[in-house]
């Protein structure tokens, strides 16, 4: 089984689209990877050797930011808008969308389920 960066890797996919499962490699950088260690678009991620793991392991963690540090850093630069008070930060404290979405309809998923209104009998 290959293990990539404390990530397992889908073993019947191809490299290029099991590497994408790991948090900050998309397909760009996916196949960017594929290029610096040599290795083929048609392998599967289950024909890997350790050798070839390990190269694509040390090729990662020493280029890219991905997984945990990535995740870490996206919540301090967002905790970092929340303690300054700005636009960005406020709507994230009240759970509403932050790039200018429309809110009268839609955005069900930053509000959460509807607000039934209470009628009187």
């Amino acid at each position: 089984m290959a293990r990539i960066v404390g990530v397992d890797l889908p073993k019947s996919k191809r490299v290029l689209i099991g590497l994408q499962s790991i948090k900050g490699i998309g397909p760009a950088r996916a196949l960017e990877l594929l290029e610096k260690s040599g290795l083929s678009l048609t392998m599967r991620v289950h024909e890997l050797s350790d050798e070839q793991v390990s190269t694509l392991s040390n090729i990662i963690q020493n280029d890219y930011k991905v997984e945990g540090d990535l995740r870490r850093e996206v919540t301090s630069n967002i905790k970092r808008l929340m303690d300054i008070n700005c636009y960005r930060g406020t709507r994230h404290k009240k759970g509403l969308p932050v790039n200018g979405q429309r809110t009268k309809t839609n955005a069900r998923t930053r509000k959460g389920p509807r607000k039934l209104a209470i009628t009187k009998k």
